[in-house]
């Protein structure tokens, strides 16, 4: 027996699937650029991060061998140093696309880690920069712990 007034299941018609796409799809542009600026945010804290831990290891090398670490190609560990850092670390290069650096008696500093960005990659501006200083320092390039010391090149200053 067939029932006159039941009604075979509709399926969705393609107006309501490209809606439902469409929706989609302005979605994704109003989150995606979201997701973007977090990453850039938590690439900005990886570097402090790694940067106070390369500090504090430089911090260390001086007090046990009561001399700073040595001035190394940008990109390279000191030899001197590679047994209080992970050494692979520092070669692989920093979250901001730039290489790791020390510096000795050099720029105007007796001692400094930082980033050189050596054109290999993407450099990043003052302004990128100053954010990171404010994560790290007091936000002035031109003071404090974290300064500019050349074109290209951010450092902490660990000894003036």
């Amino acid at each position: 027996m067939e029932c006159n007034n039941c009604r075979t299941p509709r399926a969705f018609t393609l107006v309501e699937i490209l809606i439902v796409v469409v929706i989609l799809g302005i979605l994704a542009a109003i989150v995606v650029p979201q997701f973007s600026s977090a990453s850039e945010e938590s690439r900005r804290a990886a570097f402090v991060t790694e940067l106070q831990v390369f500090v504090g290891a430089a911090e260390h090398y001086a007090a046990r061998e009561g001399s700073w670490v040595p001035d190394g190609p940008s990109g390279v560990c000191p030899d001197e140093f590679r047994s209080y850092i992970d050494d692979a670390d520092f070669e692989a290069g920093t979250p901001v696309l730039g290489v790791w650096d020390t510096e000795r008696n050099d720029s105007g500093v007796t001692s400094a880690v930082g980033v050189h960005f050596d054109n290999g990659g993407e450099a990043k501006d003052d302004a990128y920069m100053t954010l990171v200083d404010e994560l790290f320092d007091d936000g002035d390039l031109n003071t404090g712990m974290f300064q500019k010391l050349a074109a290209n090149r951010y450092y902490a200053i660990i000894e003036e």
